[in-house]
């Protein structure tokens, strides 16, 4: 098989994307009144978008520089690149859903059908957007230099680029929305996406820059850095190019079936629409699995590596049910929250941080179960050779369950287009019907982002393993020995990193929420006839709050994902920065899973209320429920889905600078001793 089929799979996906943005511009944008709301909201995104990647050019700049000095030239050149894919995937998406969610809106004027199919193909623009320059950069760049190790310069960029993303538009969307929420719902008594409140278009605006752009540079480095760590290991276990063209064509694979799976989300007017997108994700999935066993016994010539894929694969969708039963008001866990949220906001967090433990449990226990099956299917204990082989095996598991991530990003990338569209209906005055409609297609929307992180979280903690392997035979590390003082110095610094990063994440959002708060507050109370709906609020100022507030906090956190490891192993040493991987992956796995889903849990319960059960809107429970997923909004939105860049960035930063820790690492250690 030519390994030029995974750049043109790539134009493909592109060409795609390209397409379907043409037919959501064709849409109807609806009256003057929606158009120019949905102008306030596309401008403020994308003004908060050119002035972060302004920001990120400075760190883009400084880490070619220690590249180029310290590694080499051509993988310094593949992190610019890969920094640069991540940019646009998330450019393209935002210029897509900034127009798709007023045209949602409009839609659903006429039924629930063609507004889910705009909010779908909002969607899907992102997802095509990810995997096609992720698989076009990564082909690409193997057919040009021939070696794993400096495609790996790729995905540090990817990644360095997801987690400012994910942190900067957490911050921006979270400060915004509890900003309106506490201030809005739960003190002025008005409704969500009320016009009369003054953080609603930076509470629209956030949902793009955090859940569109940001979530799509997430998936781009969790898709991208499933392919590397497959790449790399595959090119030491392999003597020939069979491990590195398998991967690459495996993920081509899952593109095509991603485009054919899109095709099959269609509902009618009376079905959930979450049905209709669990159809695209299930005929998508059973494509690839039909595919990788071709692909496994043409290329290797029997079906281990097909196991191995199907193994990830089914955890992966697993996972998304997992997340589904924990997150969703269909299940007992949401219903159960909005249960005790009669007794006060107290016993809305109580539960809600129950359920967010409990969530933890199962997925652990699934990625163990795929992780040792892959690793015995495709090598086991035995010779060096077999292990390295089993590891292998690992990394095919995570790209399996991200083979389709193309459409995993089109499922949650939806999901704020369509809460935009609610809020465009609410602020333009649209029927009561139309605003109906996009709460449903909203809702579910929610447990879709849910599940979008749980793929990503799932996919991380196989996707760190192989980066692993990878780095221990980077440093020619064969074992890591927990008798070892520097390695139990290693072990407990990773496991700390991703609780010390989710506090500057979760204080971040809170320094933010509080100017947010004050200034609505200010507004209400200093603009004559604002609450009577006689005057207009100040949109600009809260907009400005927002993007001041997450372009200055997002820094120390992504800073700290890259020089953190690079002291550890300089001054501890390979070992101890081993321990820091392992301790980090442990930690960074469980308190990302809850977090996620703890507030995806609070935000259904308070949805669920509002439906009419408990009280209904502006009871005592619908109050403490919208305290509860105030709380849940960073948990979920920000530190939770950072934590699972986190644990890749660190591994990918120690594979990148492997031979500066083989040659100079242990710096303190030599000194001491």
């Amino acid at each position: 098989m030519n390994i030029v089929l995974a750049p043109i799979a790539g134009v493909i996906a592109l060409l795609f994307a390209l397409y379907l943005s043409n037919k959501i511009s064709k849409a109807d944008a609806g009256t003057d009144r929606m158009k120019e709301i949905a102008s306030y909201i596309h401008e403020g995104a994308m003004a908060f978008l050119m002035r972060e990647y302004k920001s990120l050019s400075i760190f883009i700049i400084v880490v070619f520089l220690v590249l180029g000095f310290f590694i080499n030239w051509l993988t310094a050149l593949c992190f610019i690149f890969g920094a640069l894919f991540s940019i646009l995937a998330g450019f393209f998406g935002m210029q897509v859903a900034t127009k798709a969610n007023v045209r949602t809106a409009n839609a659903a004027r006429t039924g629930q059908n063609k507004a889910l199919e705009i909010a779908f193909s909002g969607g899907a623009v992102m997802g095509m957007s990810v995997v096609g320059l992720g698989l076009l950069g990564v082909g690409a760049l193997y057919m040009i230099f021939k070696d794993a190790n400096i495609v790996t310069g790729f995905g540090l960029g990817a990644s360095s680029i997801a987690l400012f993303a994910r942190v900067g538009g957490g911050i921006y969307t979270k400060a915004a929305d509890v900003g309106a929420d506490l201030v809005g719902k739960v003190e002025a008594g008005i409704p969500e996406d009320d016009p009369r409140n003054p953080a609603v278009i930076a509470d629209n605006v956030g949902d793009n820059v955090g859940d569109v752009a940001g979530m799509g540079a997430d998936l781009f480095e969790s898709y991208v850095g499933s392919i590397i760590s497959a790449l790399s290991l595959g090119a030491i276990v392999f003597n020939d190019n069979k491990g590195i063209i398998f991967p690459l064509i495996l993920a081509a694979v899952g593109i095509i079936s991603s485009i054919i799976g899109s095709l099959f989300v269609k509902g009618d007017e009376n079905s959930n629409p979450q049905k209709a997108l669990k159809n695209g994700t299930y005929v998508s999935s059973i494509l690839v699995i039909i595919a990788s066993a071709i692909l496994s016994k043409t290329v290797f010539g029997d079906y281990k590596a097909f196991f191995a894929i199907t193994a990830g694969l089914i955890v992966g969708v697993l996972i998304g049910q997992f997340t589904e039963m924990y997150t969703s008001a269909d299940y007992s866990h949401v219903k159960k929250i909005a249960k005790q949220s009669e007794t006060g906001p107290a016993t809305t967090i109580i539960s809600g941080l129950a359920v967010g433990m409990y969530s933890a449990v199962l997925p652990v226990v699934f990625i163990a179960f795929a992780t040792i099956l892959a690793f015995f299917i495709m090598g086991g204990y035995g010779s060096s050779q077999n292990v390295l082989a089993g590891l292998y095996g690992i990394s095919l598991a995570a790209l399996g369950m991200l083979s389709t991530t193309g459409m995993t990003v089109a499922v949650d990338a939806y999901g704020p287009i369509a809460d935009n569209a609610g809020g465009i209906a609410e602020m333009s005055e649209l029927p009561k019907e139309v605003r109906k409609i996009t709460d449903t297609l909203d809702s579910v929307g929610n447990t879709t982002a849910a599940i979008g992180k749980g793929f990503a979280i799932g996919s991380a903690a196989l996707t760190a393993l192989a980066l692993f392997a990878s780095y221990s035979q980077a440093v020619q590390l064969k074992a890591i020995d927990l008798l070892n003082p520097m390695t139990l110095v290693g072990l407990l610094i990773g496991g700390v990193l991703p609780y010390f990063f989710g506090a500057l994440a979760m204080e971040a959002v809170g320094k933010a929420a509080n100017h947010m708060i004050e200034e609505v507050r200010r507004q209400f109370k200093s603009i004559p006839g604002l609450m009577e709906g006689k005057a207009k609020p100040d949109y600009k100022t809260c907009v400005d709050i927002s993007t001041a507030a997450a372009l200055k906090e997002m820094v120390l956190p992504g800073v700290l994902a890259v020089v953190v490891p690079l002291l550890v192993g300089l001054l501890l040493g390979a070992e101890a920065l081993g321990g820091l991987l392992a301790g980090a992956l442990v930690s960074g796995v469980l308190v990302a899973i809850l977090m996620a889903n703890a507030g995806g849990a609070w935000d259904n319960a308070k949805k669920y209320i509002e439906t009419g059960e408990h009280g209904g809107k502006g009871s005592f429970a619908h109050k403490a429920a919208v305290v509860g997923d105030t709380v849940g909004d960073p948990f979920k939105d920000t530190a939770g889905p950072a934590m699972n860049i986190l644990i890749k960035l660190m591994t990918i930063v120690s594979l990148v600078f492997a031979p500066l820790f083989a040659k100079f690492g242990g710096i303190l250690l030599n000194l001491i001793k």
